[in-house]
């Protein structure tokens, strides 16, 4: 009460501010007017927009100042730093705020490891709010170290930054009324629910909706956007490193305007954000393929809070947070000042790991023939990549046959693609073929496999697939090039072989190193390990492989190689 006595206070004019930011252009996010007003701060809150003395003052003459930015669906584990690191990395940028669904670490660590990243997240500047993971496994077909119960979603809805249940990754079970989905959706605290249902258009989609859920980050044309936008459900426009969405999208906002979208990055790369830019780059490739600044803004700000329900974020307006940027120009939205709650952005202390979140690689027994495919003729189902998207091609190939053995065959653009259980030592793999990599020769291997994350290896050699997988195991994962028995280059993450515990300068060079070397291994098309991530993920049209085997998603079954 004493703070609100004094913000009421300050906002009357009676007392100074803590800070005023005076002479820049104010954005209004609720009218989309730019306001030459003083913005004055007080305990990290807006007080008021007028005219205002301080006891600070921040001269933002001549500039732009807008709300922080806000990623409405992402996954911390995605880039590969620790949460310190991350925000490190995107604050500068004008990312003062994410939503993130810890969907990866609970694959691996279960509860316990959501509930050490909530307490990881605690002091960091950065506003990192979670989803309460609805799909461990995502489906049926994966293998987590153990599945999250009902009563382990509810223990994390009732934490506070925790608004409500992750994406329904399995869309089929929602559209089907499985009562294990239904159940999910009934809980306490599930009110609040982001989806997920690439591809799903029609009376599926009214059926998906229909279940409460109303957003989608997984719309990759402009016929499935619009389609959402008139279910009700809210457009989350996604701009990967891989599934890169946004140019596609962006007619819906030209063509309806801006209501009802709002951006988010899902799964980025660190060196991609460092290079290009967070949800500052969004906005920026928004406004330069025609979105005026204003729309551009209000969907990296205002609209990922309004989903969300983050009441005092994304507007400069009284009561709400104090996270603002000063821009320069509206063309490169690269933030001269960042404010976080009325503070110029700190240095952020470092965040200690206990030893239980490493050392999760465990696999079973590999020998010289662990990756053999025998074969007696026929096609085989390939799975068929498709550069920019996650989503994928089920293929008829003719495998090339030696000794009674199908294996990769460069010259018919196919290699060889495995998924190994790592939680518990099975020695259960799925084997299969990939089609569109370009690969010639050696092997790349990933701990960071979507969303079981078991170990994957795509390669051209099976002694190098196996030394590779091998060498994840004793380094406690990661990501790795090999040739010829030989590591290329490597980037270990050791915490739940999901997140380096190494600087984030160090997380960056060795991620393009390893992206380099898979590139002089002849990978082409999209960023090598996040394609081999999702390929997976059993949830995500069309032919995918776990360590179950392939997956058909559109008969969602297990099918076998062998047509």
């Amino acid at each position: 009460m004493e703070s609100v006595q004094r913000r009421l206070a300050v906002a009357r004019g009676d007392e100074p501010a803590d800070l005023v930011v005076r002479g820049g252009r104010v954005l209004s996010v609720f009218t989309r007017e730019w306001l030459e007003v003083d913005i004055a701060i007080a305990d990290g809150v807006v007080a008021g927009l007028g005219t205002y003395e301080g006891r600070d003052m921040l001269d933002a003459s001549g500039r732009y100042v807008v709300p922080g930015f806000i990623d409405a669906h992402m996954h911390l584990e995605s880039v590969k730093l620790m949460v310190d690191e991350f925000a490190r990395l995107v604050l500068p940028l004008g990312t003062t705020a994410v939503v993130a669904d810890p969907h990866e670490i609970a694959n691996v660590l279960g509860v316990d490891g959501v509930h050490w990243l909530l307490d990881a997240t605690a002091d960091l500047q950065l506003d990192v709010f979670f989803m309460a993971p609805s799909c461990v496994p995502a489906s049926p077909f994966e293998s987590p170290r153990r599945p999250l119960t009902p009563g382990d979603l509810e223990s994390l809805m009732r934490r506070r930054r925790v608004l409500g249940l992750a994406e329904m990754m399995n869309f089929p079970g929602v559209i089907q009324g499985s009562d294990s989905e239904l159940e999910k959706l009934s809980l306490d605290g599930a009110q609040h629910v982001d989806g997920h249902a690439p591809g799903i258009l029609g009376k599926e989609l009214q059926a998906y909706a229909a279940a409460g859920i109303y957003s989608d980050h997984e719309a990759l044309t402009v016929e499935e956007g619009r389609e959402r936008l008139r279910a009700g459900m809210w457009l989350l426009v996604r701009e990967a490193s891989m599934a890169r969405n946004l140019r596609a999208l962006l007619p819906l906002v030209q063509e309806y305007g801006p209501n009802r979208i709002a951006f988010c990055t899902d799964d980025r790369d660190p060196e991609d954000i460092a290079d290009s830019g967070h949800v500052n780059g969004m906005v920026r490739t928004a406004v330069a393929e025609g979105i005026t600044p204003e729309d551009a803004l209000l969907m990296g700000t205002l609209h990922p809070a309004l989903w969300h329900g983050l009441r005092r974020h994304g507007a400069i307006a009284p009561g709400y947070l104090a996270d603002l940027l000063v821009l320069p120009d509206l063309t490169s939205f690269q933030p001269e000042t960042v404010l976080k709650r009325g503070r110029p952005i700190a240095d952020v202390p470092q965040v200690q790991t206990p030893d239980w979140v490493r050392q999760s690689v465990r696999i079973g027994d590999l020998d010289s023939t662990a990756f053999a495919i025998p074969w007696s003729g026929g096609s085989a189902r390939a799975i068929g990549l498709i550069e920019d998207q996650v989503v994928t091609e089920s293929l008829v190939r003719e495998p090339t046959v030696e000794r009674g053995l199908a294996v990769a065959d460069p010259e018919s653009d196919l290699a060889k693609i495995a998924v190994v259980e790592r939680h518990l030592a099975t020695g259960r793999m799925g084997l299969g073929f990939v089609s569109g990599s370009g690969l010639r020769r050696g092997a790349l291997a990933s701990s960071v496999a979507h969303d079981a994350h078991n170990l994957v290896v795509v390669g051209m050699s099976d002694p190098d697939m196996t030394f590779a997988v091998e060498h994840l195991a004793e380094i406690g994962g990661g990501i790795v090039v090999v040739d010829d028995l030989r590591v290329l280059a490597e980037c270990p993450l050791p915490i739940a072989g999901l997140l380096s515990d190494a600087p984030l300068a160090d997380v960056i060079a060795q991620s393009r190193a390893c992206n380099e070397a898979a590139r002089e291994l002849g990978w082409t098309g999209a960023t090598p390990f996040l394609t081999l991530a999702f390929l997976a993920l059993s949830v995500i049209p069309h032919l995918k492989i776990t360590d179950r085997g392939l997956v058909d998603v559109d008969r969602f079954e297990i099918v076998p190689l062998a047509l």
